[in-house]
């Protein structure tokens, strides 16, 4: 379910689980390319979906996380 519009702690943790999906998605991706391109390929489109739906960028989706190097 999702909580477009809608703030509050709900619409975070959401918000970070997609963020967090969405990064285990492209990772899935970059990993199968090869063994799977097709697959590979969705994943990469579900995950920019993902991310797309809740207007962030990659330096947002570190920031999101609290993800440091």
């Amino acid at each position: 379910m999702r909580y477009r519009g809608q703030e509050g702690p709900m619409h975070d943790d959401t918000r970070r689980d997609d963020i967090l999906i969405a990064i285990a998605l492209t990772r899935f991706s970059v990993q199968f390319e090869a063994a799977d391109p097709e697959l590979a390929d969705r994943a990469w489109r579900l995950a920019a979906d993902r991310l797309v739906e809740h207007s962030v960028d990659a330096r947002e989706a570190v920031e999101a996380l609290d993800l440091k190097e």
